[in-house]
């Protein structure tokens, strides 16, 4: 009927309808990042811990059914048990935001939690130790972020793979070092690989804070991050959130369960919460008969102060 009496003020309103649409869903208003208030998130996160303890106690009864002891259990049975050390290490706690899979759909991609929430940002830093000749985790996820700059760090390589080293754009924004990441500073001029501490590292570029840590270092990130938790005491780590490929050999010291449990637990007490995991089964795939002793985590920090876990950071970002 509206059509038929005004057919000029229906199409004003359908007019106003539209922009308004225009309006509140374009790319460059902050409101379509924001889908709740800093108290929702607050509280999505405290909903997320809560169910994340419940799995914890989950843990702690599987633990004593295979055990009963953290010593007594085998990472990777033959013996008809049904687990395997993964199972005590679920990626149960949910990221408040879009989780996506940034680079190759393959191995070297990895799974990256509130991407949108760093694109926007006028500055922001990526670190990255283990190249192994294929960046396509990095070249993309700076693709999205043209704020972003990357430091590479591999010291079995000579440069980052021909996904940056052959785009000029970020190439500009990337540095490359052949450097190991370690537990200890061992970089005299004798000293070949030259090893440096994460901490050491920040310090030396002048930083204070990562938006995306990737350590892929073939079963040093072991003592290379633990070292790196433990010279904070127990202030917030400085950066947003951690992937991570977690290698358990079975000809490696760190193939055994209690150790691994133990470090875990140190990753948990300092705030960092696995959202997501993947098996890589290129490895295993490649090495029939060896153990799943790859995978790859995702890890949010829910401690400190930033754009993970407050939309007043976020704000004060753009």
């Amino acid at each position: 009927m509206l059509v038929v009496r005004s057919p000029r003020f229906t199409i004003c309103a359908l007019l106003l309808i539209f922009m308004t649409f225009i309006f509140f869903f374009r790319s460059d208003n902050p409101s379509l990042s924001l889908p709740f208030s800093n108290h929702a998130l607050q509280e999505k996160l405290r909903i997320e811990e809560y169910h994340y303890n419940m799995m914890l106690d989950g843990r702690a009864k599987l633990v004593q059914k295979w055990g009963p002891t953290p010593d007594r259990i085998d990472p990777f049975p033959s013996n008809g048990e049904f687990y395997t050390a993964w199972d005590f290490f679920l990626p149960s706690f949910n990221c408040p935001h879009r989780v996506q899979r940034v680079g190759i759909m393959g191995d070297g991609g990895k799974w990256v939690c509130g991407l949108e929430r760093i694109v926007p940002k006028k500055k922001c830093t990526m670190y990255s130790f283990g190249i192994n000749g294929e960046s396509s985790f990095e070249a993309d996820l700076m693709k999205a972020a043209p704020g972003c700059e990357l430091y590479g760090y591999d010291f079995s390589v000579d440069s980052f793979g021909p996904e940056i080293e052959e785009d000029p754009e970020l190439k500009q924004r990337s540095h490359f070092f052949a450097f190991a990441l370690g537990p200890t500073d061992a970089h005299s001029p004798v000293d070949d690989p030259k090893m440096y501490t994460l901490r050491t590292l920040m310090e030396r570029n002048g930083h204070d804070f990562i938006d995306v840590l990737k350590i892929d270092i073939e079963a040093n990130e072991f003592e290379s991050l633990g070292a790196f938790v433990d010279s904070f005491a127990g202030q917030p780590l400085p950066f947003g959130q951690l992937q991570i490929e977690i290698h358990m050999y079975s000809d490696h010291p760190w193939n055994n369960f209690s150790k691994v449990l133990k470090w875990w637990e140190k990753l948990e007490a300092a705030g960092l919460r696995p959202f997501f995991s993947e098996s890589n089964l290129v490895y295993t795939n490649l090495i029939r008969g060896a153990q799943p002793g790859l995978i790859e985590y995702s890890f949010i920090n829910i401690r400190g102060n930033h754009e993970l876990v407050s939309n007043h950071r976020y704000s004060l970002a753009h």
